[in-house]
């Protein structure tokens, strides 16, 4: 009896203690695996995250429900407060498109993307479009884009690339999770947009660079900032997130990053903590502990669950701030 009450003050105890997050759907199968993988070597309190999207989850965080939040939206340091922003892993968004017969990828400009997706651009044979692909056999078909239903870091990070490069969209539609289009079908998720893409013949949208290879979807090089076409692959994507500013401020996008090797549309995705709740205990040890395994052996794991890794001297930097907090 005594030891069944021992267990159960202790299975109470670590209830108490659990490390509860939520938030971005884009590295959630990631950080689960993390998660299960950090517990199996080190028993504790549990740690649950939940794949709530970006928006709820940092809501959550900010009303005190959660320990620790996931975004893919670029956080604004005046709404966190005292809660620090740390890259966990690299994303990147790319174009996708179902053009039949076609054999070749596709190149694309920040023009062409934002004249497609404004409405300007209505045919796949466009010279725009043609200029960029000569030797090509473009359809004269009308182009049927597909964009995201519902708010998401995907879309943020793709009209961020876009605000950057391209006048006409800044002025017409901005950088934000959610967006008021101006043509095509609207779905939810990148699984929507890619179903979508994959049903439609001559259409095209954007989903995680990730999830295209999964799905094995057909998708283009993107001109950078260098006038360079590069397609999306773990190591131009690292060659976008090493561009980062070696200082401790880590709220920074690396859309349209310099290099000529550098992919244009990639992303950091981030996880929230608090800088002082909770100050001490169990809790605060078993996230610390576990923030700390996620930028070293948790980072070596990343490529074989087909996310790419922080550069090194980025994690090392993110190590060091922990250490002192």
């Amino acid at each position: 009896m005594r030891t069944l009450l021992l267990l159960l003050t202790v299975k109470s105890v670590f209830a108490q203690d659990a490390v509860m997050g939520a938030g971005a759907t884009f590295p959630a199968p990631l950080y689960q695996k993390w998660i299960a993988a950090f517990e199996s070597k080190n028993p504790g309190p549990g740690i649950t995250y939940e794949a709530t999207g970006s928006s709820i989850g940092v809501d959550r965080f900010l009303q005190g429900q959660l320990d620790f939040a996931a975004s893919d939206i670029l956080p604004d340091q005046a709404q966190l407060g005292d809660a620090q922003a740390l890259p966990s892993v690299v994303g990147a968004v790319v174009p996708v498109y179902n053009l039949p017969g076609l054999k070749q990828d596709l190149r694309f400009s920040s023009e062409v993307l934002a004249g497609i997706f404004l409405g300007k651009i209505s045919k796949w044979n466009d010279q725009k479009i043609k200029s960029l692909n000569r030797g090509v056999d473009l359809p004269e078909a009308a182009i049927k884009v597909v964009h995201r239903a519902d708010g998401s870091g995907t879309t943020f990070v793709f009209s961020d690339f876009l605000s950057k490069t391209d006048a006409v969209w800044k002025s017409n539609m901005g950088a934000a999770s959610t967006l008021i289009w101006a043509t095509g079908e609207a779905a939810n998720g990148n699984e929507g947009v890619a179903k979508h893409v994959t049903a439609t013949e001559f259409s095209i949208g954007y989903v995680e660079f990730i999830y295209a290879v999964q799905q094995h979807l057909s998708f283009g090089s993107v001109r950078n900032s260098e006038g360079k076409f590069v397609r999306a692959d773990i190591d131009s994507i690292t060659a976008a997130a090493k561009t980062t500013p070696g200082t401790g401020n880590f709220l920074v996008t690396i859309t349209d990053a310099p290099g000529s090797n550098a992919y244009p549309i990639a992303s950091f995705t981030w996880l929230l903590i608090s800088r002082t709740t909770p100050a001490a205990g169990a809790k605060r040890n078993r996230l610390m502990a576990f923030l700390e395994w996620a930028l070293t052996t948790g980072q070596r794991q990343a490529a074989a669950l087909g996310y790419v890794p922080l550069p090194e001297d980025l994690a090392q930097r993110e190590r060091n701030m922990l250490s002192v907090h």
